[in-house]
């Protein structure tokens, strides 16, 4: 028998054929920068809309009526005047940390669906479905509450994809996103052999997740042209002529699970932190304040991810499309004597280093740091009772430093030599309001 949920309606409990069978939903937010947007200002919706990067540069998210005009994500912001003049494009600066805020919510959200769920990106997360199958009448019903309840609690908007493997269920979103008679939800696996081999015919194998442009020319040229010729070809075949990966994909297109949900993300490697200035810097000051901002950024992920640093490379490096103008770039490695996470440390040893490699004139565009040899932040056992003391010191600063930062916003708290008003800082003239993290920024509503 089945039972009933909150609206009356009766659910029945349907019995996976396979009880060692997986069962996995990507959830991907549409057009995640424009959505966020058009979320706090309505008057974005139907409108054109393209997000720029850094110093508003290129488009690096385009609403759907941007697209319809031809413009191609990384098209420069330059380049589109002449359609920014005829159709009315309008051009924001992008606001990261609405975006990181938003996704967080989205992410909550999830989580009351599954216990299980791994942020791919800032806009994509797969949930695993094992074991609930009972909860809903089917999987494309489940997906279309996720998708009111996020379009209801956030004002995103999302499509669903589920499969039998997470190659299936990102190829089953780009589906739901591409063909409308699916609602914005498409579920593989309940739709029949005949209607599945109808689409994977019609997609070209380039939309496959793990595909990319080398690997499709590469298949295009043996003759494997749609998803459904990858998935009808010899695993052994493609893993003599891709590796272990290109095979995993074929299984995975059948329904075989080969990869896992990461519900914890591994800590990184080396962790980078590097923009474009907005304005040329000429000088090592102007250098020094961006160097010990980008520190800051880098040991926020640092300490997130409970590592310490061994090692710091920094590297400078002028505009190489300005041919007119002189040319430099140069790089060092600064190893530390004691691993730490100590933004204090990590900028001392890397303005020594911007010293080391900083040369008068030069019109640099761009400066960055690189953390390297992570390790986890474990007590040596060999340390002496005074590394250890300032050890701990040094924990107990950057927690509260941290701290000051979560609860008072970015920067609340930063190394005097990172500067109070950088030259160097990159344009955003046309950054909307952080809306849902800073109260001196949110809308006001006035009453007559």
């Amino acid at each position: 028998m089945g039972r009933r949920d909150r609206r009356g309606a009766q659910v029945a409990r349907v019995a996976m054929a396979d009880p060692t069978a997986q069962l996995f939903a990507l959830v991907d937010v549409n057009n995640m920068y424009v959505s966020c947007e058009r979320a706090f200002n309505p008057r974005l919706h139907n409108r054109p809309v393209v997000v720029l990067s850094n110093n508003d540069g290129c488009a690096v998210a385009r609403s759907n009526e941007v697209k319809a005009l031809g413009v191609k994500m990384g098209t420069p912001w330059y380049q589109m005047q002449d359609l920014v003049r005829q159709h009315g494009i309008i051009g924001l600066s992008s606001n990261y940390t609405l975006y990181g805020d938003m996704s967080n919510r989205v992410m909550t959200i999830l989580r009351s669906y599954s216990p299980n769920v791994e942020l791919y990106s800032i806009d994509e997360s797969f949930l695993s479905l094992n074991g609930m199958d009972g909860m809903w009448a089917s999987p494309a019903v489940m997906g279309q509450a996720i998708r009111t309840r996020i379009l209801q609690w956030t004002g995103l908007p999302v499509c669903v994809g589920v499969g039998s493997s997470k190659t299936q269920a990102k190829l089953a979103n780009h589906v739901a996103k591409k063909f409308p008679l699916f609602d914005s939800v498409c579920d593989f696996t309940t739709m029949s052999v005949a209607r599945m081999r109808w689409l994977f015919v019609r997609i070209d194998v380039g939309e496959v997740w793990g595909v990319g442009r080398r690997i499709a020319t590469k298949l295009h040229a043996m003759g494997i042209h749609s998803v459904q010729d990858l998935k009808e070809a010899s695993p052994r075949g493609i893993r003599i002529h891709f590796g272990v990966v290109m095979e995993r994909t074929c299984q995975e297109l059948r329904g075989l699970s080969c990869l896992a949900l990461e519900e914890v993300a591994p800590p990184r490697k080396e962790i980078v932190s590097s923009k474009s200035f907005g304005a040329m810097a000429t000088d090592i000051g102007a250098l020094e304040e961006a160097v010990s901002t980008y520190i800051t950024r880098a040991s926020e992920k640092l300490r997130a991810q409970r590592s310490v640093c061994g090692a710091i490379h920094v590297f400078v490096q002028t505009n190489r499309f300005r041919q007119q103008d002189p040319q430099y770039s140069s790089g060092v490695t600064v190893p530390l004597l004691d691993p730490t996470d100590d933004d204090r440390i990590l900028a001392g040893a890397a303005l020594q280093g911007l010293k080391v490699i900083f040369r008068e004139g030069y019109q640099y565009k761009k400066a960055g740091v690189m953390l390297m040899d992570l390790a986890p932040n474990t007590v040596d056992q060999g340390a002496l009772f005074e590394a250890l003391r300032q050890s701990e010191n040094s924990v107990r600063v950057m927690a509260a430093f941290d701290a000051l930062n979560q609860r008072f916003g970015r920067d609340t708290v930063q190394l005097g030599s990172a500067g109070l008003a950088p030259r160097w800082a990159m344009r955003a003239e046309n950054k909307t309001p952080c809306y849902t993290t800073r109260w001196d920024e949110l809308p006001k509503a006035h009453a007559n």
